[in-house]
């Protein structure tokens, strides 16, 4: 079911299309979908759309939008993303909407034609030779996402001590086999931040984007995607160019750990403002990183 239009809205997001695009006066306003920004398609009356972004409640305590904007506008500079109007200091934000857009699923992402559309735009990405100096560190981040969880006595499991440091025995195990490059990464490929559009496949909403782990782009994608053992192949073939061998899959495998075990930490952090919904998803994914550290054991 659609979201509908937030009255409170309406104000901020005339006075930023008045002064991004010159006029106010929309012919319609549609929410469209988001975990924590409100996020609006706009139609002017002479057919031009556009999508406005206003920052969610909360965002300010764990996005740096002045490094959002960076890497926004590098994926705009590669034509990963769709072109960038107005981006704010508080992080609103206008873009051209992109035409007859279609916003993936894990269905339609099973097709091997956008898995490999998504290894192309990965491998664009991570090999433009950028140094963005956003960091994008997992696991500060986990501190951090960790404190504001402890500041607002938000209750930990009851085994966290125990699966957080199997994490750090693997991450220890992985970098020591492997020299890792720092590349820039999406680091938030959910299904629904990619939009295949008339030309092509674009990857949108560049949030918790900067320099990491190229693989972890990679297992984030095959997470939000359900992808099973068939699709990770194809996944790791496209992106590698070659047959991927077992420091490629335990690498990814790594990777997925990670993916669940920051993500369970952001979800915890985002339950004082959203609630329930966002202690189930933290749940969901924390089960999920207890299976992942048992699959990385019997490779």
């Amino acid at each position: 079911m659609a979201k509908e239009v937030l009255i409170e809205d309406i104000s901020v997001i005339k006075g930023l299309m008045l002064k991004v695009l010159g006029t106010d006066d929309y012919a319609d306003l549609s929410r469209l979908g988001g975990l924590t920004n409100h996020t609006y398609k706009a139609t002017l009356k002479n057919g031009e759309e556009y999508v406005v972004r206003l920052p969610g409640e909360g965002t300010e305590e764990m996005i740096v939008r002045s490094d959002e904007k960076i890497s926004t506008q590098l994926a705009c500079d590669l034509g990963i993303d769709a072109e960038i109007l107005y981006f704010g200091e508080d992080g609103s934000k206008v873009t051209k909407y992109i035409k007859n857009a279609l916003t993936m699923s894990s269905e339609t992402l099973h097709k091997k034609e956008h898995i490999d559309q998504v290894a192309e735009i990965f491998r664009k990405m991570h090999t433009c030779g950028v140094d963005t100096k956003v960091p994008f560190e997992v696991f500060e981040m986990a501190t951090s996402y960790e404190k504001i969880i402890f500041d607002k006595n938000v209750p930990v499991y009851d085994d966290y001590n125990e699966i957080k440091a199997k994490v750090m025995e693997i991450k220890a195990e992985i970098d020591g086999a492997i020299n890792i490059k720092k590349v820039p990464c999406h680091n938030d490929a959910l299904c629904e931040n990619w939009v295949l559009g008339d030309d092509r496949m674009y990857l949108i909403d560049w949030e918790y984007a900067g320099m990491n782990d190229g693989m972890w782009d990679l297992a984030d994608v095959s997470i939000e995607a359900g992808f099973d053992a068939e699709h990770d192949r194809m996944l790791l073939s496209a992106y590698l160019g070659k047959e991927p061998e077992i420091i490629n899959e335990k690498h990814f495998l790594a990777n997925k750990i990670y993916v669940d075990y920051l993500w369970t930490l952001w979800a915890k952090a985002r339950v004082p403002y959203d609630g329930q919904p966002m202690e189930d998803w933290a749940t969901e994914r924390y089960a999920r990183l207890k299976g992942f550290i048992e699959d990385y054991k019997n490779i």
